[in-house]
């Protein structure tokens, strides 16, 4: 389980994320909005990330950077859909959180490859899993 501090470092890469070149849009809040309530963080909390980022924190587990991963792509795909954000822009700076988060380039390159062949390029969670439970063993 994940301690309140790397919460609010999971939130606060995703707003970073969501902000990387624009303002974030309301469905890019609503979204992380969504997240927060997951993760038991408060609106007031989740407000102030936004103007106030926390410093990164890496995750130990590598399930949750899985999990946080899959976020960011999910996440990625909204800035695609309603923002037209180019293709490789949204890829160049998801591939650059999953290395920074510790998880392997060919698993990062897979998902990206794979997420083409799946509708609205949502890989479902347990395709995701296989994928880097494969380049971890």
């Amino acid at each position: 389980m994940i301690n309140r501090v790397e919460k609010l470092s999971l939130l606060s890469e995703m707003i970073a994320f969501a902000k990387y070149d624009k303002d974030i849009k309301e469905i890019e809040y609503n979204f992380l909005l969504g997240v927060a309530k997951q993760l038991d963080i408060s609106r007031e909390d989740f407000e102030y990330l936004i103007e106030h980022p926390v410093n990164y924190t890496h995750l130990k587990s590598h399930s949750e950077r899985i999990v946080q991963f899959h976020r960011l792509v999910l996440l990625m795909n909204i800035e695609q859909e309603y923002r037209g954000e180019s293709k490789t822009t949204g890829v160049t700076k998801l591939y650059n959180f999953g290395l920074r988060m510790g998880l392997s380039h060919e698993s990062i390159t897979k998902v990206l490859y794979l997420m083409e062949s799946f509708p609205n390029k949502i890989v479902p969670p347990d395709v995701l899993i296989d994928i880097f439970k494969t380049q971890y063993n």
